[in-house]
């Protein structure tokens, strides 16, 4: 498995505080200016341990000069240290004064100069390598099962984009293998950013029905033809995520009231079904393409030895009982049960 990759977003570095990009910037000059301003304050009260070369005389101005000069260790030797003393100072104080200056202009320009120019240029080649990848919007209880789901099937990880604006769910997301990005879904470029139009499927479950309903909408202007399946909690809210582009509604609250009562009315209904919905169960729900195998075939009687329950042909559901359903045609999308390979034979 390849090693999981970030999607950085070119914002202002994040801190805890909160600080801009100016506010750092200012801060680290500030930092490397005081501490200019301590070695000056070094030599010039122990100036008489320099001598300069050129007139004898170590003024003020010379003391700033010799200091710019020993912190960017350029050093032309007309002022030198002379004195045992001057230079145990060079040696013991000055010496790690002038590292950390390095270090500070170094980071700073790390920071703002050539890691962002790297992060852009790791970003851009990953987003060519984006297609017919799994953008998940909203990395809570319900996204991260949907994504270990997922892998259990088989679906590789870097195939997986993981997008939130929690820092410690990415960091679990990226624990699994996926490629991150922490962004808003809401707003058109992070969507971009993800190559949203080139996505084979969007799940979508940001934890409040409003937010999932907005993303739905952004995706949908942005991706008209990709499936997209949404997590609602509200009943009246289905519709209206219906309504603003998504292929498939889940309501986890209904679901789980389906097998409550399944349960009430018969003891396994409940556990069958929850084996149907899991990889790691010994029956699997799958949905496939008609193959050449099945042409002509009742949907019951499949050729490749899977039982069907539902076709979809031209935007119909048609179930197995019905008389559409006794010859499967190309182009068919059929719904089947299979057995998990482990636990007996079957294809998907």
């Amino acid at each position: 498995m390849r090693k999981p990759i970030r999607l950085q977003r070119h914002r202002p570095l994040r801190r805890k505080l909160g600080l801009p990009v100016w506010a750092d910037a200012f801060l680290r000059l500030f930092a490397a200016i005081f501490l200019v301003f301590m070695v000056v304050l070094i030599h010039w009260s122990d100036r008489d341990g320099l001598i300069d070369n050129h007139d004898g005389v170590v003024s003020f101005s010379d003391v700033v000069y010799f200091t710019m000069i020993s912190i960017t260790t350029t050093g032309f030797g007309d002022i030198a240290p002379v004195s045992d003393k001057a230079r145990m100072i060079e040696a013991m104080i000055v010496t790690p004064i002038r590292f950390a200056v390095i270090f500070i202009f170094v980071g700073t320009a790390y920071n703002f100069i050539i890691k962002r120019s790297w992060e852009r240029f790791r970003m851009s080649r990953i987003q060519d390598r984006l297609k017919d990848h799994v953008v998940v919007l909203g990395f809570g209880v319900s996204g991260s099962e949907a994504v270990a789901e997922l892998i259990a099937r088989g679906t590789s990880p870097d195939c997986i984009v993981v997008m939130d604006n929690s820092e410690d769910r990415l960091q679990l997301a990226e624990d699994m293998g996926c490629n991150i990005i922490n962004a808003d879904a809401t707003r058109d470029e992070s969507l971009q950013d993800v190559r949203i139009a080139q996505a084979a499927t969007v799940l979508v479950s940001a934890g409040r029905d409003d937010s999932s309903i907005l993303i739905v909408l952004t995706v949908r202007h942005l991706a008209p033809e990709v499936p997209i399946t949404v997590v609602v909690r509200a009943p009246d809210n289905e519709l209206l995520a219906r309504q603003a582009g998504a292929t498939n509604v889940i309501n986890p609250v209904r679901f789980t009231g389906l097998l409550l009562a399944g349960s009430a009315s018969g003891m396994h209904t409940a556990d069958y079904l929850s084996d149907l919905a899991s990889v790691t169960g010994r029956v699997q729900l799958v949905e496939r393409e008609a193959r050449p195998e099945d042409i002509g075939r009742s949907l019951r009687e499949l050729g490749s030895g899977s039982l069907g329950l539902r076709l979809y042909r031209d935007g119909r559901a048609i179930g197995y009982w019905e008389d559409e359903a006794q010859s499967v045609q190309p182009g068919d999308m059929i719904v089947v049960i299979r057995p998990t390979p482990e636990c007996g034979p079957g294809v998907l």
